[in-house]
């Protein structure tokens, strides 16, 4: 698959992922202020995501992001 990932895809694959109802106007929220947002759900995006831009992403940095798009800044860097 395509390493290229729109603001809309990557609101979508989050949606899919976690359950948590958003789309692309939120990513800008605190991963903390997302209604049922922990760990777990960030390791299974984390891995999401990684299928999906076909490469490795860094764990670390997943874990120092402090909002979505953050996350999103590292997926298409």
């Amino acid at each position: 698959m395509s390493d290229v990932l729109t603001r809309d895809e990557f609101a979508e694959l989050v949606r899919d992922q976690t359950g948590i109802e958003l789309d692309e106007a939120d990513l800008h929220r605190a991963l903390d202020q997302l209604a049922g947002w922990d760990s777990v759900q960030l390791l299974g995006l984390l891995v999401a995501l990684e299928k999906r831009v076909g490469r490795q992403l860094s764990l670390p940095d997943f874990l120092d992001a402090g909002d979505l798009g953050s996350l999103y800044e590292m997926v298409i860097r």
